[in-house]
């Protein structure tokens, strides 16, 4: 199954029927078919990458918390352990599966009884079969109720279950700014719940530190780091210390690409060129680009401060631009923009065409503020 859009009202600060689809829309290429689309049935494709932009503080963030929120939805039929309130929230969820295209909406609320859990209230679950005729109007109403959703469940949970029918990892949300100590720990958890080949490990050690030959886990607290030829045991804070943040960070995020990719569930970064060179991000966008390398349709979905990592999309409707007015909005660069697809995109963005330019007037204040 894949996820092809979400809508919600009453989300953090967000504007309400605030939009990402994850549906390609425009023009589809043979190239963009070989290296930007993933093919879900016949005409029917979503993006293997896309990418969110926008000044520092305009919704970036919540966008893709939106997108986790959902997926968790759809991956756990649960929705706990966020940040925020889950009072007033409506949700929409669209998603493919099985040649037929879900419809789920539903409305969130608090409760002090199921600790951080949400509440789900009025849920309702539709659905149609998909047929490549009626791709235009893919998300006009023509919904048939979900036979499948007729069962009364628990308050703290989703009707989705009744299609879904068991849990599965269906993406995982990393924000390299909240990396803490057992970010170790949940790495190996994953390898281990999806019986990764630990060789990967030191495959992946060898791109960022070349000092590290080895390294493994002793027990779910403590790790054996083999450094400059000499081994010793460390705990998790520990190695968390030890080791450069562009190392754990690296560790991290490339061996969650590498389950990715060889499980087929999506992949959200947040800030995805935090502590890394510009090199390595490239290289990770262009392994979900390569159809040998994503071989089961995983997706990669990022937030990110340059401007030049668009430049390897040949699409626009896969980049995305946030704003924060009075409340955050979400753009979308092929629908809400005109673009000259013969101009570079990042020269577009430096020439601030999309509102996403640094305030440099208030720079130039501090400035002479300084020089006073």
């Amino acid at each position: 199954m894949k996820l092809l859009r979400v809508r919600a009202s009453g989300f953090r600060n967000c504007a309400d029927n605030f939009t990402i689809d994850l549906l390609a829309k425009s023009k589809k290429t043979s190239e963009d078919k070989e290296y930007e689309l993933l093919e879900l049935d016949e005409e029917l494709y979503v993006y293997s990458t896309m990418a969110i932009v926008g000044k520092n503080a305009s919704g970036k963030t919540s966008s893709l918390e939106l997108l986790d929120w959902c997926y968790d939805i759809i991956s756990t039929f649960r929705l706990s352990g966020k940040e925020c309130s889950y009072r007033g929230v409506s949700l929409e969820i669209i998603f493919y599966r099985e040649g037929y295209l879900y419809l789920y909406t539903t409305e969130l609320d608090d409760t002090e009884n199921l600790e951080d859990r949400a509440i789900f209230k009025n849920q309702k679950l539709r659905r149609k079969k998909y047929y490549k005729s009626k791709l235009r109007e893919i998300y006009a109403d023509a919904w048939d109720q979900a036979p499948e959703s007729a069962n009364e469940v628990p308050e703290d949970f989703s009707i989705l279950y009744f299609v879904l029918k068991k849990t599965a990892v269906r993406e995982v949300y990393y924000e390299a700014s909240k990396e803490k100590e057992e970010l170790f720990g949940t790495v190996y958890r994953l390898m281990e719940l999806m019986h990764m080949d630990i060789r990967y490990v030191g495959t992946v050690m060898k791109i960022f530190d070349s000092n590290i030959t080895d390294l493994r886990q002793i027990d779910d607290t403590h790790y054996s780091l083999r450094y400059q030829g000499t081994e010793k045991s460390y705990s998790s804070v520990e190695l968390f210390r030890f080791l450069s943040r562009g190392t754990t960070k690296g560790l991290a995020l490339y061996i969650l690409a590498v389950l990715s990719l060889k499980q087929g569930f999506d992949l959200i970064v947040d800030e995805i060129e935090n502590h890394f060179h510009r090199t390595l991000v490239e290289n990770l966008i262009m392994l979900y680009k390569d159809k040998q390398v994503n071989k089961k349709n995983a997706m990669l979905i990022f937030s990110t401060h340059y401007c030049e990592l668009l430049d390897l999309f040949n699409r626009t409707d896969n980049i995305w631009v946030t704003h924060s007015r009075e409340k955050i909005e979400i753009c979308n660069l092929y629908e809400n923009y005109g673009y000259r697809p013969d101009l570079l995109k990042s020269k577009k963005f430096y020439q601030n065409a999309y509102d996403t330019a640094v305030n440099y007037e208030a720079l130039m204040e501090l400035k002479k503020e300084l020089m006073q």
